[in-house]
């Protein structure tokens, strides 16, 4: 497990027109995590969600910074300016590109999926 602490920023909200809203967290480049999705826990306030983050670049939507972003599964509210601790676990595939933000979607969902299974067993 690696852990990465930071502050929330604002984005771009794609992930909110996709359905899966993320909370940003600027990182440094030097980072010793490959770029990817992980399965994930996000503790924010004392509470501990299951989480699926992505660090990388966002190449699909012409990032050019590297980042990490993460959805919270069931939470709701705003994280803007709060401290999160997120603790990667799994790396369940590599940063790509896609040709269209409805495939980028179609993929968010499979990784959503995926990742509430495995960490259903780690609950």
């Amino acid at each position: 497990m690696q852990i990465v602490e930071g502050v929330v920023i604002g984005g771009n909200r794609l992930g909110r027109k996709l359905g899966f809203p993320t909370a940003n967290i600027a990182i440094d480049e030097r980072l010793d995590i490959e770029n990817g999705v992980y399965s994930s826990r996000v503790v924010v306030e004392g509470e501990s969600y299951v989480a699926m983050t992505n660090v990388g670049v966002r190449p699909s939507v012409d990032g050019s910074k590297r980042l990490l972003e993460t959805h919270l599964f069931g939470f709701e509210g705003l994280l803007y300016g709060l401290t999160l601790r997120v603790e990667l676990y799994d790396k369940i595939r590599d940063e790509k590109r896609f040709d269209s933000v409805d495939e980028l979607r179609r993929q968010i969902e499979k990784d959503s999926n995926k990742i509430k299974e495995l960490m259903a067993n780690c609950q």
